[in-house]
């Protein structure tokens, strides 16, 4: 059987991929009085004087709901609620595996942003944060925005942040490998809908300074601005900044490094072979890259990651969103700011030391267990240090 054949198989056989347990016994009348009524009262009267004691007598300093409308869902597209579910549980699984954090998934039936919004107002007292997860471009931005205004727990897209967070992480040790500051290069992003907003955000807060975002329609101008929708209107506010009418293969012979976050194919070897020395190619479209490993290699590339775990330097969210929420759960923050998201990459990336970076390893394995402790640790030092931690 193939992967899909056998992913099939798993999910029939356990009906899914999530359960519930108890953390208290129940055996004993004195159990059931203790956990249900009448003894259950008592933690209600705390939190009715104090909403915060909450995080002491719930389950809310551990829980995250995995939130999604479907819209968006992988590589599929707007396949709808119930077909996202087993993506969503999927998501809720690795919070459990990688950080312990308790997460449930949450498939609404409405494509409504305001409907959406307040769905999770309304659900936002049972949990200490809100996952948004694979809500289509540019609704995701607005929804997530508005949640952060407000709410008073951390609201995050991974679709947009995560990805973000470990391609900047990726960047940081690459850059550092071939000895490139962030305000020396030029960078081509190829994309620019939830994922690659977010990471032209990021890296220009990283310090890069000459950046050329592509969509479907070509380079993206301030010239054009009044043409865009209002996330790419910021986009063109921070790139382009000569406002330069260029197609990507003139960009690409400007280009330190390229990064795509858009479909498969639309970088081939002759592009690669025209970037600047010691190019940097970060193909992430999924399952099939804007330019495959090999060829890209081959092209001259001198460090090439995907967001496939069959090749080196496997760009994959696990690597930030478990964290980050631990850091953030564990000193009750009120939101995800920017700062936390650098602090994460730097987390990721501070764990390839001097001695390991290398081409072929630049950004530590998903699957590396010091990933989301170390991720945690930064996230909860940079709330503090901001002052969104309530703790």
């Amino acid at each position: 059987m193939n992967v899909y054949e056998e992913a099939l198989a798993l999910h029939q056989k356990a009906h899914g991929k999530l359960e519930v347990g108890l953390k208290v016994p129940l055996e004993t009348r004195e159990d059931l009085s203790l956990a249900y009524t009448p003894g259950v009262a008592q933690p209600c009267r705390e939190i009715a004087q104090d909403k915060e004691a909450a995080y002491t007598y719930t389950w809310k300093s551990n829980s995250v709901a995995v939130i999604s409308d479907g819209s968006a869902v992988l590589g599929l597209g707007n396949i709808g609620a119930d077909a996202a579910l087993p993506v969503m549980e999927g998501k809720a699984v690795l919070f459990k595996k990688f950080a312990n954090v308790d997460a449930v998934p949450l498939c609404l039936n409405t494509q409504d942003p305001e409907e959406i919004i307040a769905i999770c107002k309304a659900v936002a007292p049972t949990f200490g944060g809100i996952n948004l997860e694979d809500i289509s471009a540019p609704r995701c931005v607005s929804i997530e925005r508005r949640l952060i205004e407000e709410l008073d727990i951390p609201v995050f897209h991974d679709d947009q942040h995560g990805t973000a967070i470990v391609v900047t992480a990726a960047l940081m040790n690459s850059l550092k490998l071939v000895h490139k500051k962030p305000e020396e290069i030029t960078v081509v992003v190829s994309g620019t809908g939830a994922a690659g907003s977010s990471i032209i955000k990021m890296i220009s807060a990283l310090g890069v300074r000459s950046i050329y975002g592509f969509n479907i329609h070509g380079v993206i101008t301030e010239e054009d601005i009044d043409q865009y929708d209002f996330l790419t209107q910021e986009l063109a506010l921070l790139t382009n900044r000569a406002k330069k009418r260029l197609s990507m293969v003139e960009a690409m012979r400007e280009a330190d490094v390229f990064i795509g976050v858009s479909a498969p194919n639309v970088l081939n070897e002759e592009m690669v072979a025209s970037m600047k020395k010691d190019a940097i190619v970060f193909a992430m479209a999924n399952p099939e890259p804007e330019i495959s490993y090999e060829k890209a290699k081959a092209a001259g590339a001198r460090i090439v990651g995907t967001g496939r775990s069959d090749f080196p330097n496997q760009v994959n969210n696990v690597l930030a969103f478990p964290g980050l929420f631990r850091g953030a759960l564990d000193v009750h923050a009120s939101k995800i700011n920017e700062e936390m998201k650098l602090a994460a990459a730097k987390g990721i990336a501070s764990l390839v030391s001097d001695e390991e970076l290398c081409e072929t390893y630049v950004i530590p394995s998903a699957l590396d267990p010091r990933v989301a402790a170390a991720v945690a640790k930064a996230v909860s030092e940079a709330a503090r240090a901001t002052g969104v931690s309530r703790r």
